[in-house]
Order: structure tokens, then C-alpha cells, then sequence
């Protein structure tokens, strides 16, 4: 399907359904650039089918940051779960697999309801079975960026809150930008000229860290286990909660690759991190070549980015780190860092 048939194609399943309600679902923790791209296109919808009823949610909670953005565009995302019986077409937003909605997930696997996923992960094959539809593009830095993209195939331009909040969505999952691509940035130029002020935007994204987060962190450097793989600075750690935001911090201060998880009754929640060097130099796709493999090893799943991804599954802790390590020594021969 060619990427101008997207539009087209989520209309249509509207019109065959005569659909009257719409709910849009965001992963657990819902960053901005999931409830950015889930307002964005609620108003999209809604300047072609105006009665439509349009629900936003996300299972247990959205973050800090997005709770900020949230009040400041007056956009309602309910953490309690819907009746999903009342809905007409289901929306998947920034999520690649079901498992990231947690209990909703099984509940959506025993509807009959048309399920349209958009993502900018690379899109997993027990999502693709279930989807009606699934526009995943990983030739973009955010899922607020093919929302952006659908406008344009719709001839229609965003307002400027519209506009504003996919500026913070893709800002977000850029790192304000530095891992941007050539056409993220000329989103953001087309962004500007609807009249957002960048510079004023982006001080919305400067929440101060939860003391919660800080403590994380610091746990996640007092028990984080290092290893050198062909030369590659490899760390290892368990924190309770925020395990990206620990991921992240380990490779600021050096890592290659970082892998904090946490486990709980069984349960896995792992999140990797790498350096752009490290990718740059090795080609090692972290959603697809480690996090992919791990979740089937894990009898869970797994996926992401070139330089971030996650995984979730069953067993403990030490024994996914060894897996992940005899992924890693696989994947890094002849990769050798000089």
C-alpha cells in the first residue's frame, strides 16, 4: 500500500462500520508523543465526521510530562478501562503490541471491532493479525510525524494547538530533536509557518525530574553490573520503575548499550538503550535484532527502535540477562570496537 492510501483507507473502514464512536488507546505510561498524536488525530477525524465521539485512553496512567501537555491543550485521556463494546473502531496510537496495554490487550484479542494501529515501531506479526489496518513507518521519528503526514493526505492543515502538540510529540521522541531526520525537520519547518513558536513549545517538555525518577536512578547506578563484548561497554540493571529513564542515564555516562529491567511475581519489564555510535558503528538495530528475539525467548514480546526498545515476558531477571548477552556476543561478531 502506498503511503498516500493511509487517509483513504481509515475513512473507509469509518464508512463501512458508520461508525459513531472511536476510541484511541495509548501504551501504559503514556509518553507525549502518544497522547500528542491521539489528540492530533481526534481533531483529524473530527473535521471529516464532526458528530463522532472520540475517546482517549491509556491502562494505569500517562507520564508526567504528559499530564502537563494534557492540561495545557484541555485534552481528557481516561486511565480507567472503557466498555469496549460501545466503541465502533479502535485505534492503536505509538503502541506496537498489545501486551503494552496490559489487561486491554486481551480484552481487544476477544472483540470482533475493526482495529487500525498506527506506530512508528517496526510492527510486530501477532499485531498484524489483528489489525485491520496498521500503518507502522519506520522511516519516521514519531508517531505524532504520520499523523502530521495523514493531514496533509486528508488536504487539511492542523490548528495551531493541533500543530503545537505534534511539535511536542515528535520533540519528545527526538530528544528535542537530536535524533531527528532529515524529514522530521522539514515537518518542524512546515510546523513553524502554522505559526508554533518552537522555543516556547518546547519549555512545556522542561518538567523537573520526580524525585521518584532520581532515586531510580541512583539505585540503577549503585547495582548496575558492567561487561565488554568485542569492546563494547555493555551495563546491566533492576530498578522497580522508570527503567527507560535509568536505561538512558547509563548510557550518558558511558554505556554502549544499557539493560534495566525489573521483575515482579514473574513478570519482565525490560528497557534498552544505546548509544548512537554504537548503532552507527555495528548496525545493530536494538528493537529488531535484540529486544525481537529476547520477548520469544522471554515468552513475551519485544521490539522498538535502532537505539531504544523493550521487552516484556515471564521468568527472572538474571536469566534474561544472560540471554540478552548470548544475543549480544552473536550479533557483535566482527563488530569489534577499534
Amino acid at each position: 500500500m502506498r503511503q498516500m492510501d493511509f487517509f483513504r483507507e481509515i475513512m473507509n473502514i469509518l464508512e463501512e462500520r458508520n461508525a459513531g464512536r472511536i476510541l484511541i488507546l495509548c501504551h501504559k505510561n503514556a509518553d507525549p508523543d502518544a497522547v500528542c498524536s491521539s489528540y492530533a488525530l481526534s481533531n483529524l477525524l473530527k473535521q471529516f465526521k464532526p458528530s463522532i465521539e472520540v475517546t482517549i485512553a491509556a491502562p494505569e496512567s500517562v507520564s508526567k510530562v504528559s499530564k502537563a501537555i494534557l492540561e495545557r491543550f484541555l485534552v481528557d485521556v481516561t486511565n480507567s478501562e472503557p466498555d469496549f463494546n460501545k466503541f465502533d473502531v479502535i485505534f492503536m496510537l505509538d503502541t506496537n503490541t498489545i501486551r503494552q496495554l496490559g489487561e486491554w490487550g486481551k480484552r481487544i484479542c476477544e472483540l470482533s471491532l475493526p482495529l487500525i494501529v498506527i506506530d512508528h515501531h517496526a510492527p510486530h506479526p501477532e499485531t498484524e493479525k489483528i489489525a485491520s489496518l496498521c500503518i507502522c513507518r519506520e522511516d519516521v521519528s514519531a508517531t505524532s510525524e504520520i499523523i502530521y503526514d495523514l493531514f496533509k493526505e486528508a488536504g487539511s492543515k492542523p490548528s495551531k494547538d493541533v500543530a503545537e502538540a505534534l511539535l511536542l510529540g515528535i520533540a519528545f521522541d527526538t530528544r528535542h530533536f537530536l535524533l531527528a531526520r532529515s524529514s522530521t525537520f522539514k515537518v518542524i519547518t512546515e510546523i513553524v509557518e502554522l505559526g508554533v513558536n518552537v522555543q516556547e513549545a518546547l519549555q512545556i517538555l522542561m518538567v523537573p525530574m520526580d524525585i521518584s525518577e532520581r532515586i531510580a536512578r541512583l539505585k540503577a547506578c549503585k547495582r548496575m553490573k558492567t561487561m565488554r563484548i568485542y569492546g563494547w561497554i555493555i551495563a546491566f540493571s533492576h530498578v522497580g520503575s522508570f527503567q527507560a529513564s535509568a536505561a538512558r542515564m547509563l548510557v550518558d555516562v558511558g554505556a554502549d548499550v544499557a539493560i534495566v529491567g525489573s521483575e515482579d511475581k514473574g513478570e519482565l519489564l525490560i528497557s534498552m538503550r544505546s548509544s548512537n555510535e554504537f548503532y552507527n558503528k555495528t548496525g545493530i538495530h536494538l528493537g529488531r535484532d535484540i529486544a525481537k528475539p529476547l520477548g520469544e525467548l522471554l515468552h513475551g514480546m519485544g521490539g522498538g527502535h535502532t537505539t531504544s526498545a523493550g521487552v516484556n515476558g515471564t521468568g527472572d531477571l538474571e536469566t534474561a540477562f544472560k540471554y540478552a548477552i548470548k544475543i549480544l556476543k552473536e550479533k557483535l561478531k566482527g563488530c569489534q570496537r577499534q
